[in-house]
């Protein structure tokens, strides 16, 4: 395909208008309720069971809620924990919970449920993404009911942060093992049904602590992965926001319309050109060279994301007063790319399969990737696979070559020196750096330990670095509370009225 017929694709909205308007009207929602748009459906409820970023999306701060808060600023401030102190050398935190507490079934939310909470996510089966932040705990204490004194093996200056993410979500035990299906937490809106490829509910708790400054009583996620099937639903008036709305043009007739409002904000996404470094050929730094030297990161920008994303050269976020810009490393040069290929061994060309989830800035990215990399002496063929799929064969099994995704997690360099992880990128000088910028509490010392692993990436070409995604959001007039900016991929209802 190429970009222009991706352009022309994109403006394909009339069909689906008049889909949507032969449906019974659902004209716009009452106004202390919410119909909102989600691209993908999370394979379940609970963030600490799966990596799907589609989960917090939904659960995170509305369903569940945390020691901290990361804030849209990216501050922290109390959530769980009204308030805390560090000791001197920075291993431990003692936490004062919040008092009278519950979860949504009416049990007793108590310094037991994060002592349980945390060493299950540290225990040897726990599936969590983040495990090693739980491991890091040498000891969880609770010398009483509403307080916990958490002992760290090593000290992590951004461990508040850490506590306000999807994966430190407190859980009671008793529900623990049903939570993917049916969500118990101790958050504003209370799970109330999913009904499978359509949607999830959740209604306001009526006994939440701050009920008072809620004031929304319905928030429905709407599963509609066709941008022209959202933005039609949104002319109806089926919508009301849509949180992660196609870039610019992508819009179509949103813009302009005076009962939309957009906005254009930043995002923690890296979308990269994930790449298997265990692949007999990508395992050569000759190949991932010639593949940096092939990609002209703009035309992906502008065909794929009608120009809305940042170029990086490195997995960093260029918001970020640490970030290096490594653009540059490896310019853009398809003969230098044929030449690398041909010292590689591949004279005559490299196969290689592009396996892409189901959302547009991968389907519609990777065929521009996909082309650029056939220009420079590569065989890219493309392999489109649903989001279930690409999780147990990419990111699990590592079984592919390339594919193209966003991760999305705020200061996530440190994957790259995560045992077994999907890149299979193993570099013992790297994982140094991160260990010592991890644990550093000077912050000139942390900021030169992370640029050095930006360089360090960049340098091996260990994935193909392609831009940083921007938050476009597409909302109705008078919706209140909605982040501008998404330092966590999380939608917060808690603060969201109608003006």
């Amino acid at each position: 395909m190429t970009i222009a017929k991706i352009i022309t694709r994109k403006f394909g909205y009339a069909l689906a208008v008049a889909a949507v308007a032969a449906l019974p009207f659902g004209a716009q929602a009452a106004k202390d309720s919410i119909n909102i748009a989600m691209r993908l459906e999370p394979p379940g409820l609970d963030p600490r069971s799966n990596p799907a970023a589609a989960i917090g999306q939904i659960a995170l701060y509305n369903i569940y809620e945390c020691l901290t808060r990361v804030n849209e600023d990216s501050t922290v401030s109390p959530m769980l924990a009204k308030s805390w102190t560090i000791s001197d050398d920075g291993l431990i935190y003692t936490f004062n919970l919040v008092r009278d507490v519950k979860f949504h079934d009416g049990a007793d939310f108590t310094s037991a449920d994060v002592k349980y909470t945390f060493e299950a996510n540290a225990a040897k089966d726990s599936k969590i993404k983040r495990k090693k932040r739980f491991v890091n705990m040498a000891k969880i204490e609770t010398p009483d009911a509403h307080t916990v004194r958490i002992t760290l093996k090593k000290a992590r200056p951004t461990f508040l942060n850490y506590m306000g993410e999807s994966t430190a979500v407190i859980v009671d035990q008793a529900s623990s093992a049903t939570n993917a299906t049916n969500p118990v937490g101790t958050g504003p809106f209370k799970f109330t049904k999913w009904v499978k490829g359509d949607s999830v509910l959740m209604e306001k708790d009526l006994s939440y602590r701050g009920a008072a400054g809620v004031k929304l009583s319905k928030v429905k996620f709407r599963f509609i992965n066709d941008t022209s099937a959202q933005i039609a639903a949104m002319l109806s008036g089926d919508l009301d926001l849509i949180p992660f709305a196609p870039a610019g043009d992508g819009l179509g007739p949103l813009k302009g319309n005076s009962d939309i409002v957009i906005t254009t904000g930043s995002t923690e996404g890296e979308t990269i050109l994930s790449t298997n470094n265990k692949h007999p050929a990508l395992s050569k730094l000759k190949v991932r060279q010639a593949i940096a030297h092939a990609i002209d990161r703009q035309e992906i920008i502008d065909g794929a994301m009608f120009g809305a994303g940042t170029p990086i050269g490195s997995h960093f976020a260029p918001h970020n007063p640490d970030y290096l810009d490594l653009t540059g490393t490896y310019p853009l040069d398809r003969e230098k790319s044929k030449m690398l290929l041909k010292e590689a061994g591949y004279g005559d060309g490299l196969a290689l399969s592009l396996k892409l989830p189901p959302t547009d800035y991968a389907r519609d990215g990777g065929q521009i990737v996909a082309q650029q990399l056939n220009k420079a002496g590569f065989k890219v063929t493309i392999e489109n696979v649903e989001w279930a799929v690409w999780l147990k064969q990419v990111y699990k099994q590592k079984n592919y070559d390339l594919s193209i995704v966003s991760h999305v997690e705020p200061m996530d360099i440190g994957i790259y020196a995560r045992p077994g992880y999907y890149f299979q990128y193993e570099n013992a000088e790297f994982n140094d750096m991160i260990a010592k910028a991890d644990g550093s509490r000077d912050p000139a010392m942390r900021s030169k330990y992370l640029k050095m692993a930006q360089k360090k990436l960049a340098n091996d070409a260990v994935n193909g670095f392609l831009f940083q995604g921007a938050k476009t959001t597409a909302k109705r007039k008078g919706l209140m509370g909605i982040w501008k900016n998404s330092p966590m991929f999380v939608n917060d209802m808690g603060a969201v009225y109608w003006q």
